[in-house]
């Protein structure tokens, strides 16, 4: 359909002045939507996937990379930490011991996700010490119950290091008086602040503390791991599998999480098609910008037509006016996206810094600035996305150029 003639005409016609500036102004406005829609569509997901990945990146500072559980607890978890550890990118191993309760202070409550760590493991196999805004993780120290909370918790139950909490269990002591709930006093020994959810519902005691809570007598819950690259743990568990006992569970921090980053990309997903409506008008304006093209140019149509130009020709001429329309918009769009995506951050800041207000109140919000991660698949599919679109709104207008018959066209013409 593409010929030689199609080019060398159909690049005329867009260099050309316009003798009717209506169709200069739907096609300037149709370049300038596709340029606008690319541009906004790589920013947004740039924008998502900092968020994500920031998102990941602190809550990896608290949860484990990976988890070895046993049902019925693990004994022998030094022997089985050490196993672990000659394998390459495991870079550190710790005990845990893990359950549920209720801390309150004087007139308040809140659930917690209580985790009995050994102080000089986990600093190993976590980076909860290298956040630690007051105290340190080495103030645990077995029979002293003291605890490690989150910033968030902390503001929520309106304590701070040195003050009591007490911890109710979800058990029951059975004694001849009668039944009664299990509770324990514990000492605020020290605050962190990932910036993370973590924050306000994870504390930490030593573990040793924790097997007199739990019952659990010399064992744990399970041994935690630190890995190399903990966005590629699921290429360990085939290895880690061979070298345990069957009957030992294996989790990953992406199983832990795997409800809230399915919810993160789907809400890209959907944020994503609601912006792909800016390219969709960008594709309705090329079509009526060839609409109207190929009605102003109906003699010319006619004249080439009698001179034997044959309708794939005249097709393909309208063709080429879309498709350079498309493409110089996706160029544009796509550089102009990739690097606002990468100074966003910058930008953000600097309007902030003149106008005296903050988009992200650090008071409110985990950040303070906006994260951005440039995903060269993420530009890809947005420009494949936007030329075929491109290509599609060209179609109709070309086949009814080629339509056109030249008698018809030339009778009229004056």
């Amino acid at each position: 359909m593409i010929t030689n003639l199609s080019l060398s005409i159909g690049f005329r016609y867009i260099r050309s002045k316009r003798n009717n500036s209506y169709i200069s102004f739907v096609s300037l406005i149709s370049f300038v939507a596709m340029s606008l829609g690319v541009m906004v569509l790589v920013v947004v997901l740039s924008v998502m996937n900092g968020f994500e990945h920031e998102i990941k990146k602190r809550i990896l500072n608290v949860l484990p990379h990976i988890s070895v559980t046993n049902s019925s607890g693990i004994i022998n978890w030094g022997p089985v930490g050490e196993k672990l550890l000659k394998f390459d990118h495991i870079e550190g191993y710790a005990p845990f011991v893990e359950g549920y309760g209720l801390l309150s202070s004087s007139s308040l409550s809140q659930g917690v996700l209580l985790q009995g760590i050994s102080p000089p493991d986990e600093v190993n196999a976590s980076s909860i010490n290298d956040h630690m805004i007051a105290g340190e993780i080495n103030d645990l120290e077995p029979g002293q119950y003291g605890m490690l909370i989150g910033s968030m918790l902390a503001g929520s139950l309106g304590v701070t290091v040195g003050d009591k909490v007490v911890l109710s269990l979800p058990e029951l002591n059975v004694t001849p008086v009668g039944v009664f709930p299990r509770y324990k006093r514990f000492y605020i020994r020290g605050i962190y602040q990932v910036g993370a959810q973590v924050d306000g519902g994870m504390a930490f005691i030593h573990y040793v503390d924790a097997q007199k809570l739990y019952r659990l007598g010399k064992s744990v819950t399970g041994i935690k791991l630190k890995v190399e690259d903990p966005f590629h743990v699921m290429s360990l568990i085939p290895f880690i599998k061979k070298s345990i006992n069957p009957s030992f569970r294996i989790k990953t921090w992406t199983t832990e999480m795997s409800s809230l980053f399915k919810a993160i990309k789907m809400e890209k997903k959907i944020v994503g098609m609601l912006l792909s409506v800016i390219i969709a008008i960008a594709a309705f304006n090329i079509i009526a910008s060839l609409v109207l093209m190929v009605s102003s140019k109906r003699r010319d149509i006619a004249v080439l037509r009698t001179l034997g130009a044959k309708e794939s020709t005249i097709a393909g001429i309208f063709m080429i006016q879309g498709c350079i329309i498309g493409i110089l918009g996706v160029i544009v769009g796509a550089t102009l996206g990739c690097i606002l995506a990468v100074y966003i951050g910058d930008i953000v800041s600097w309007i902030e810094q003149q106008t005296g207000v903050h988009i992200f109140d650090p008071a409110v919000y985990f950040i303070s600035q906006i994260p951005s991660k440039l995903m060269w698949a993420d530009v890809l599919l947005v420009c494949c996305m936007s030329l075929i679109l491109s290509i599609l709104a060209t179609v109709y207008p070309a086949l009814r150029a080629s339509q056109v018959s030249p008698a018809e066209a030339l009778r009229y013409d004056r």
